[in-house]
């Protein structure tokens, strides 16, 4: 199983006198560069590896949980057992969690595609400066609609080099799909519900007691995610109520927070999801249905869980997070607006192209717009659907899309707006794009911002920006976009707001050593970027220009182009998040009104 980033990037110690080996102790001391790194963490002692060029200790597949194996599907995660019998080696990615992708209508193309995995999944990768002391922590939580991608293959070692290696990195897998998101009275009454949201909290519960061995502060955590991750950290600051008892993290990143409909655990929905599931399982008629389940074979497990999300519409998932009165005790959106979080800073992150690629990319007419609504809201109202459509009104949307328009991303300030108008469509079908990009991220983003007490925004305004974009900018070994300079802007950006409790960087940094490049000036050689209030919503537009493009062809219905190096020049320009795009901020106000209906 590639990871989606992959795939739309390329179309886009203690001192033991016997062997005279280093350990980490129980003290939060240093971890001195070696060969051969190992970590003693009680239950356990892991082998890593040295990386002489970035001078990181890595330590892939640690266990963070017990296998959730027969009578432990569906049930909260579990501490290892312990074994000192050997020292594991750690210098492997740990294997997939079952693979469950998004509707079968979505093109293959995309990488949303179901695969067999291994449910013994729940492991996590640390890398770790090699002289590590009480260092701040980046902890990654991996997106893909709670369904799809692994830790395999995110190394962030170049995003901690370009920022002086001044912190600790953790990168999580978590149960997905039907093993990790299965809702129903029966979960319910005999197991866990929001599996998935359990084993991440369990993991940053993990870095509370052992990341000091690695050479981290547990007290200075920032928890990040793109996308379903994007979300997940958010519903992490929401559990409980805003009141989880322990004080897991300080900052949160969310990128493209993905909120997906957010039902009660027993609603009709999700028990349906249950019931085809179950079916698909063989256990429709069992006098009990979950022991049925959790008796049976994982491959018939993990197909079943494949046949219910792919037979959704476009791009979505059938197992997502619910309300379950506990851990998730309201929809997160509710939360966010009540505040009733846990954190202290974030930094709010959207794409300017977030509707590609997961809504329909052929719905260019009126027709089709408003089939799509019909499908992704089906609680409108004639008049919410009215409202809807003026909400996202322009000059002529009686007007199917005339496929001579010229393609061209909008300035966000001035001019045509993203209701109809981007480098990938116009008309019916751009606004299409629109309206899902601004329901399901952009305004999640928004309010997220709104919710903490210091909080900063950005738009990833590079072309293409799709959803995923992003994601070569921070996970960016090998990657040739977005272009050096911003990718060493983009990296001080997240590593300064990690390490420094702000986003705020050197003029120098923003620039990416291009004297050329455009960034807003602000004082003591700092760019300008004030924080996001509730009365003033200030936003950083991140942009480049120049470079050479090359045209992408992913599908026969999409295309657009990324730009090469050389001449890729970093053009920042602080907005006004209410008025950008023609008023997202009121629009996003609007989203609010229908949220019960949505229901996010």
């Amino acid at each position: 199983m590639k990871r989606f980033s992959s795939l739309l990037l390329s179309a886009i110690a203690l001192f033991s006198s016997q062997n005279c080996e280093t350990y980490v102790s129980a003290e939060p001391i240093p971890l001195a560069a070696r060969a051969a790194p190992k970590v003693d963490l009680g239950y356990a002692i892991y082998q890593g590896a040295y990386d002489s060029a970035s001078k990181t200790n890595s330590f892939k597949g640690i266990r963070y949980a017990a296998p959730p194996l027969g009578n432990l599907r569906w049930r909260a995660p579990q501490a290892p057992a312990t074994n000192r019998s050997e020292t594991f080696p750690a210098t492997s990615d740990p294997k997939n969690c079952p693979q469950t992708g998004a509707s079968s209508e979505t093109p293959t193309a995309y990488g949303f595609i179901s695969g067999i995995g291994d449910e013994d999944c729940l492991f996590l990768n640390v890398f770790a400066p090699a002289n590590a002391k009480n260092l701040p922590v980046f902890f990654w939580i991996h997106g893909g609609g709670y369904g799809l991608f692994s830790a395999s293959g995110l190394d962030p070692t170049e995003m901690m080099t370009t920022n002086g290696n001044n912190f600790v990195s953790v990168v999580i897998q978590y149960r997905l799909g039907a093993f990790g998101f299965l809702s129903g009275s029966d979960v319910k009454a005999d197991g866990a519900l929001n599996a998935g949201l359990l084993d991440m909290n369990f993991a940053l519960q993990w870095v509370q007691k052992y990341i000091s061995k690695f050479g981290g502060d547990p007290s200075r955590v920032t928890i990040a995610g793109e996308s379903a991750g994007g979300a997940a950290v958010l519903y992490q600051a929401v559990a409980y109520g805003g009141k989880q008892n322990k004080s897991l993290f300080n900052n949160i990143i969310t990128a493209s927070p993905w909120i997906p409909n957010q039902y009660n655990f027993d609603d009709p929905v999700p028990t349906k999801a249950y019931d085809d599931f179950a079916e698909a399982a063989g256990c429709g008629g069992a006098a009990d249905t979950l022991k049925c389940l959790r008796d049976a074979d994982t491959v018939v497990v993990q197909n079943a869980s494949f046949k219910v999300s792919e037979a959704g519409p476009w791009g979505t998932f059938a197992f997502t997070p619910v309300t379950d009165g506990s851990f998730v005790k309201q929809r997160v959106t509710q939360a966010l607006i009540a505040k009733t979080i846990q954190g202290k800073r974030i930094l709010s992150g959207n794409m300017a192209n977030e509707g590609i690629p997961l809504s329909p990319n052929t719905r260019n007419t009126l027709q089709g717009f408003r089939d799509y609504i019909d499908t992704t809201f089906p609680g409108f109202s004639s008049a919410n659907k009215a409202a809807l459509e003026n909400e996202y009104s322009y000059d002529g949307d009686d007007q199917d899309t005339n496929p001579s328009n010229p393609l061209y991303e909008t300035y966000g300030s001035s001019g045509p707006t993203a209701v109809n108008q981007s480098g990938f469509a116009t008309g019916q079908q751009q606004r299409l794009f629109d309206v899902f990009a601004e329901y399901a991220f952009d305004c999640p983003s928004y309010w997220a911002a709104s919710a903490f007490p210091q909080a900063w925004k950005y738009q990833y305004s590079v072309p293409p920006a799709y959803h995923g974009f992003d994601l070569s900018a921070y996970w960016s070994k090998g990657q040739v976009v977005p272009g050096k300079g911003f990718i060493h802007a983009f990296q001080k950006i997240w590593g300064t707001f990690i390490t420094a409790n702000t986003p705020v960087i050197s003029v120098v940094d923003a620039k990416g050593n291009m004297p050329n490049a455009t960034v807003p000036v602000g004082y003591g050689g700092n760019i300008n970027w004030p924080q996001w209030t509730g009365s003033k919503k200030y936003m950083m537009s991140l942009n480049t220009t120049g470079g050479t493009p090359l045209l992408k062809d992913p599908t026969p219905d999409l295309h657009y182009y990324v730009y090469l190096e050389p001449g890729v020049t970093n053009s920042f320009k602080l907005v006004n998040g209410e008025t950008w795009e023609g008023g997202r901020g009121a629009r996003c106000d609007w989203w609010q009104s229908v949220s019960s209906i949505v229901p996010y």
